[in-house]
């Protein structure tokens, strides 16, 4: 797996720059990962992500846009708002977690 470093951070990464191991993750690291992609973090945002890495660690995968609605209780709306186009692959390359099952 390719090795890049971001922010001083030293990270495993895909082919598609999503992290491969989450226990490299902090939110310093969320942080850098929102910029490279045009998202500036507010309330809502660390709201999304921190459903994304709870709701992985307890069910092992990551979430889809659906789950982060409703069992997050964001609203998909929202979520297209925070993170256009494509919100459960941005959410997810944020969390550091894997592109969630169905992403293109």
């Amino acid at each position: 797996m390719p090795v890049t470093t971001l922010n001083g951070h030293e990270i495993h990464v895909n082919e598609e720059g999503f992290l491969t191991d989450p226990t490299e993750w902090d939110e310093e690291l969320a942080v850098a990962l929102a910029t490279q992609i045009g998202i500036t973090m507010t309330d809502g945002h660390w709201s999304a992500i921190r459903f994304l890495r709870k709701d992985f660690d307890e069910v092992g995968e990551t979430p889809t846009l659906r789950r982060v609605a409703t069992v997050g209780g964001i609203p998909i709306k929202e979520l297209f708002v925070m993170f256009p186009q494509k919100p459960a692959k941005k959410m997810a390359y944020v969390a550091g977690l894997p592109k969630p099952v169905g992403c293109v």
